[in-house]
This record gives structure tokens, C-alpha cells and sequence, in this order.
């Protein structure tokens, strides 16, 4: 059964471009270390300082491996140590969902 993690972030409203180098480093780092990156949404519109990730991972087991081998990733630990010495992100909440809503009709476009 896949997981999927939920990433809400609180960032600093100034923060909006290091969130945005952080998230193009994730895009690079995520999949190679094992895990279905669905992506990183910044602000846009609205809040300037709720943002968003997601990814798809098999199981909270093939989480923890992947959280390793993230960790042991060279841009993994970088862009940790980025965020911490930039200080862009105020909070960060975590939470795993599966999809009950499957099967999905095919798309319709009128």
C-alpha cells in the first residue's frame, strides 16, 4: 500500500526564494534517494507564508530507509544545513494519508 506524505510549511514571508532553492534541491535529492516526489508548492497567491511538498513512499518502513539514505545524501545534508542557517522555515508538519478514492474515473476535458 503507498503513503503519501504531506509537507505544510510555515515560512518566513521574505523566505519565499530560499523555499524555492530549497525545493529545487529536494526535487533533485528525493527521488534519488527512493521516494515518488509529487512536488514542492510555494506561495503564489494568498498566504505568503503557508507552503507545501508531497511525495509518495511504499510504506512508514520504506520511510524510515528513505530518511537514511536522505541523511546520508551530500545535497540531503546540505540543504538541511541550508535551512537551518537561513532560517526561512518558521514550522513544518508532517502527516502520512493513503488515497481510499481509487479507482479514478478517466479525465474529462469538455
Amino acid at each position: 500500500m503507498t503513503i503519501t506524505c504531506f509537507i505544510r510549511y510555515e515560512i518566513e514571508p521574505t523566505g519565499k526564494a530560499d523555499f524555492e532553492h530549497y525545493a529545487r534541491n529536494w526535487g533533485q535529492a528525493i527521488p534519488r534517494c527512493g521516494a515518488d516526489l509529487i512536488g514542492y508548492f510555494a506561495p503564489h497567491e494568498g498566504s505568503a507564508t503557508t507552503a507545501y511538498a508531497a511525495y509518495n513512499i511504499d510504506s512508514l518502513a520504506a520511510y524510515e530507509a528513505y530518511r537514511a539514505r536522505l541523511a546520508a545524501d551530500p545535497l540531503g545534508r546540505e540543504n538541511f544545513v541550508f535551512a537551518q542557517e537561513k532560517k526561512f522555515i518558521r514550522r513544518e508538519d508532517r502527516i502520512f494519508l493513503k488515497c481510499v478514492s481509487l479507482p479514478h474515473a478517466p479525465l474529462v476535458r469538455p
